[in-house]
């Protein structure tokens, strides 16, 4: 299905061409002054230089040309050549009521990929925290973006899982129990199912474990020796790892959980471990990785390069791998598994050197093929109101679930201000909204700028927030359910129709802009784009609401046309709000 602006332009293109101008002069965009217009063209102001005509002279050929065109209620030439657009309302409705009938809306993909979106990256052992917020919010919401957009997504949530973290582990375990049967060289029986420790018991260890490897040299040698002996696949220390993965994932699927993230893979860095020494020979017989510092590196420079790049370290000194070896590693089993056409990457803006050292290692030595798409999508931190790192009041990093529970409780404080409803009902709806709340505030935000995590204003009713659009949707429902109740249960799927309400059009035309504003989402992989389109949707809502006595209104006609127009307008902001990755109360 074209969009509004797609069908407009079409229009103006020809009536450029019939007066014998170049049709790129036709270009419409919605206007910068909605009092005057809601469409306009420049064409003519550029076109001026290229036929040396005065602008108001090709504007006024071009409005000539349309002015019996059905599309269009007005269009006027306006000094010194702009020309000024106001749709028909017929046009309009009958384009929403296209799009009501079409699939999604009207959004359309001529090209659907292979989609593998690397998101999340949490490190088991750990407790998920604030530093996790970002990637899972805005992993999460692309993907859905994505699949909306037809595209098959595989996500990844890239787990941490190997490296010396989990000999620390080990090794501060062997302290705490040395009696354990996995310390006993002399066991030889099968090893216990139940894990010896629980999620609160392992989060302790190992920040224990790591603060004594920095002031404890022999620690710090046996937790690496530990390491060097899990990587080998010795099997006492290989049941351990297995207990700190499933007690470690379970808890992580229960933190995402409460994010409304999930993923489709629950693979990490040691997944990626067994094709590691191929991956090296290859890069090896291939000339591409040579010895520098008793290191194996490959080149990433290309001759265009603005600014010099480090070449790609692919194995130490001492024989071991980094963190790009285990994403080179991965791309290989991703492309044996699904071969995508295009890889996402969401992660801190600072890796941004490393994807891009990864990302030319792959293409340089085939890994991937040449046309294959990949993207890092780098994110900001997130910010307290001091403008540094969001931190505890005592300076330690804060939990992902305290934050979580910070946010519900403001909201719910502000739900029982007005005590209409249960507690344990305001207690729900809090956790609602404030999801809603937490991943507003976050994806309204360009992804690559930093931001300033301000609980009370993200939890206002108020304002560009995740409580307003929902406040906004809340509202719409209650009018429908009562048009329903009122009309006994009627239909509410109704046709939408012209109008010569001002703020209705002004509300239609919105509407409208729905499968444009996704496509460029998608196309961008730009969440804060429909956070923006949403807020203006509610706004402009919120304004018809104000100004239109939508079930009083005595015509029965025009009030059907109002319930058909605000039912597709919940339909589009509650799948908006979905691609968002939060969903909306009943009441509020």
């Amino acid at each position: 299905m074209k969009k509004l602006l797609e069908l407009i332009t079409e229009e103006f293109e020809k009536a450029f061409e019939k007066n014998e101008y170049d049709k790129k002069l036709g270009k419409v965009v919605v206007s910068n002054r909605p009092d005057l217009c809601q469409y306009q063209c420049n064409g003519a102001m550029a076109g001026a230089k290229l036929y040396h005509k005065a602008p108001i002279m090709i504007a006024n050929q071009v409005v000539e040309s349309l002015q019996d065109n059905e599309m269009f209620e007005s269009v006027e030439a306006v000094m010194p050549g702009f020309i000024n657009i106001k749709l028909n309302s017929e046009f309009v409705a009958k384009y929403l009521n296209d799009m009501k009938e079409a699939d999604k809306y009207g959004c359309e993909n001529k090209a659907p990929e292979t989609i593998v979106i690397d998101y999340g990256g949490a490190n088991v052992a750990k407790p998920l925290h604030v530093g996790h917020l970002r990637s899972a919010v805005i992993g999460e919401s692309v993907k859905r973006i994505e699949r909306f957009m037809g595209n098959k997504v595989i996500s990844d949530v890239h787990l941490g899982d190997w490296g010396l973290q989990m000999g620390l582990i080990i090794t501060e375990l062997e302290c705490r129990k040395p009696d354990l049967v996995y310390f006993d060289e002399s066991y030889t029986g099968e090893y216990p199912e139940e894990a010896p420790f629980t999620i609160s018991e392992l989060e302790e260890i190992y920040p224990c474990a790591s603060a004594k490897s920095k002031v404890d040299e022999e620690f710090k040698e046996k937790a690496h020796q530990a390491t060097l002996k899990l990587q080998s696949g010795y099997a006492p220390y290989t049941a351990i790892w297995k207990h700190i993965m499933k007690v470690s994932v379970e808890d992580l699927k229960k933190n995402y959980g409460n994010l409304n993230v999930d993923f489709d893979l629950w693979k990490g860095e040691s997944d990626a471990q067994p094709y590691i020494p191929g991956l090296i020979q290859d890069l090896i017989d291939k000339k591409l990785a040579y010895e520098s510092q008793g290191a194996l590196v490959v080149d990433i420079s290309k001759e265009d390069d603005t600014k010099e790049l480090p070449p790609c370290i692919v194995r130490k000194s001492d024989g071991a791998a980094l963190y790009a070896t285990s994403d080179l590693a991965t791309i290989i089993q991703r492309e044996q598994d699904y071969k995508p056409n295009h890889y996402i990457y969401v992660a801190d803006k600072r890796q941004e050197l490393h994807f891009t050292q990864v990302f030319r290692v792959s293409k340089k030595a085939n890994i991937v093929d040449e046309n294959t798409k990949m993207e890092f999508l780098g994110f900001g931190t997130m910010n307290g109101k001091d403008g540094k790192p969001f931190k505890t009041r005592d300076g330690g990093v804060m939990r992902l679930e305290n934050l979580i529970a910070q946010i519900n409780k403001a909201v719910y404080d502000k739900i029982m201000e007005n005590r209409t409803v249960s507690e344990e009902e305001a207690n729900n709806t809090a956790k609602i909204v404030g999801l809603a709340a937490l991943k507003y505030g976050d994806l309204s935000n360009q992804a690559s700028k930093d931001y300033i995590f301000d609980i009370d204003r993200f939890a206002s009713f108020e304002g560009n927030t995740g409580p307003y659009i929902l406040y906004t949707i809340v509202r719409i429902k209650s009018i429908l359910e009562k048009y329903k109740a009122e009309s006994g249960n009627a239909d509410v799927n109704l046709p939408v129709i012209s109008t010569d309400n001002g703020s209705q059009m002004q509300l239609m035309l919105e509407v409208a802009k729905f499968n444009e504003i996704i496509e460029n989402a998608a196309e961008e992989l730009a969440p804060h784009k429909i956070c923006s389109y949403v807020y203006d949707l509610s706004n402009v809502f919120n304004r018809f609401y104000h100004e239109t006595k939508i079930l009083a209104e005595e015509d029965q006609t025009k009030k059907a046309g109002y319930i058909a127009l605000i039912n597709l307008t919940i339909n589009v902001l509650e799948q908006c709000i979905d691609l968002l990755g939060f969903s909306a109360p009943d009441r509020m």
